[in-house]
């Protein structure tokens, strides 16, 4: 890239300078962010269907045998406290 010898310049180039960058810069984003949107359109077709797939499906309903257990007792709760046990020192 040629160095600009800014010092050199007057204040009215350098403005113009910088009003050229600018549009320059937007120019250069617009594009890019023009790509990215293609691309990521041409990768949301792949999504659509995992979309749809992810929908969950209702919990069944455990079975009579699961919830007495094989002994005929209450199943254990999952929502319980458990005790902390202590470690050993």
């Amino acid at each position: 890239m040629a160095k600009i010898d800014l010092d050199a310049m007057s204040i009215e180039e350098v403005a113009d300078l910088r009003d050229l960058a600018t549009d320059k810069l937007a120019e250069k984003v617009a594009a890019r962010r023009a790509e990215l949107e293609a691309e990521l359109e041409k990768l949301a077709q792949y999504d659509k269907p995992a979309r749809k797939s992810q929908v969950a499906a209702p919990a069944a309903k455990p079975k009579k045998s699961q919830e007495n257990g094989a002994n005929g007792e209450g199943a254990r709760k999952t929502d319980e406290v458990k005790e902390p046990v202590a470690k050993a020192a």
